[in-house]
This record gives structure tokens, sequence and C-alpha cells, in this order.
């Protein structure tokens, strides 16, 4: 490689500008008003539907956020009490926390598309998992069984025995599986 190549691609690389992260506009352009970042937890991100482009994981409040999701085009879902028998979100909805605290906190995830990956004006989906009670949220890898293994949205829950639990992508939709309650 020739030196002015080597300065060029140095240039490149230092005036190129770090990724912004999503604030309130972002989330109010894809997902309503209904819905607003909560500051106590940041982003994270990760390709959890194995496609190879980067989603993202968002912790915010929403009050009601089955009334936009035709507009904003993205689903309402309940993957923990779908795993405990009934995840209809048009009833489970209704259910909320019995934490004050945690009234309205939902996870908001969107599928990345394109090399915009989850920035992009269309993203290839969005999901609101609702009834989840928040303490800590991660993205890690997690085997779902002996050969298969996927990245997995791990969220300690802020609950009385701080149950641990994973909501992975199945290919086909978000599934629900507690992995046990703390030592503490």
């Amino acid at each position: 490689m020739n030196r002015l190549c080597f300065f060029v691609l140095v240039a490149q690389a230092l005036s190129a500008q770090p990724p912004v992260p999503p604030d309130n506009d972002f989330v109010h352009q894809q997902f309503g008003d209904s819905c607003s970042l909560d500051p106590q937890w940041k982003p994270v991100t990760g390709d959890l539907n194995a496609d190879g482009v980067e989603d993202v994981v968002m912790v915010a409040r929403c009050t009601n956020p089955v009334i936009d999701q035709d507009e904003k085009d993205f689903k309402v879902i309940d993957p923990m009490n779908s795993f405990y028998g009934y995840g209809d979100p048009k009833v489970t909805s209704g259910f909320g926390q019995t934490d004050p605290r945690l009234k309205g906190v939902s996870l908001l995830i969107i599928h990345g598309a394109d090399a915009e990956a989850w920035r992009s004006a269309t993203p290839q989906a969005k999901f609101v998992v609702i009834n989840i009670a928040v303490k800590t949220v991660a993205v890690k890898k997690m085997k779902i069984n002996k050969k298969k293994s996927t990245a997995a949205i791990y969220v300690q829950e802020a609950t009385a025995d701080q149950t641990t639990s994973a909501i992975y992508w199945d290919g086909k939709k978000y599934r629900y599986e507690p992995m046990g309650a703390s030592m503490e």
C-alpha cells in the first residue's frame, strides 16, 4: 500500500463519527409516543436473530404500546406469560407489575436491516416485550441445544427471588426461558 492510500485510510478512520445511541426521538419515531427510553438502562446490541446484522434492545416505559403497534409496524409480545401458559398481549397487557416502580417497563427490540442495521429507516422487525420486571439486561450467547447457540437477552428480574431469565429468537418468535434465582 502506498503512503497516500495509507493516509487517506487513517484520515477516514479518524473522521468517522461513533454511532449515536438511540434517544427518545428515535423511540417515538419507531414505537410511538406511548414509549420513552428509561435512562436507568443503556441500550444493548447484538445479533439476536442470527442474520449477521446488528439488532438493539432498549429498556423503555410504555403506557399502552398495543394502540401504536399497527401504525408503527411492531408487535407487542409477552413471552414470559406465554411460557407460563397464556401470553395473549391483548389480555396480559392489563396485568402490569405489582411494584409501582416497574410500571410500564418494557423491552424494545429492533431487528436491523441492511448496512444501517437497527438504525435503518425500515428495520426488518420490531417488538415490544411486556410484563418483564427488568433489574439488569445484557445480550450474551446461549446454548439452546447441544449443537446450536444463539444470542439471547438475559434479564435479571426485579422480583423477590431475583430470577434470571433469557429471551431468545427461535427463528419464528421470541421465547422465554427461566434460568434460576439469585443465590443472595
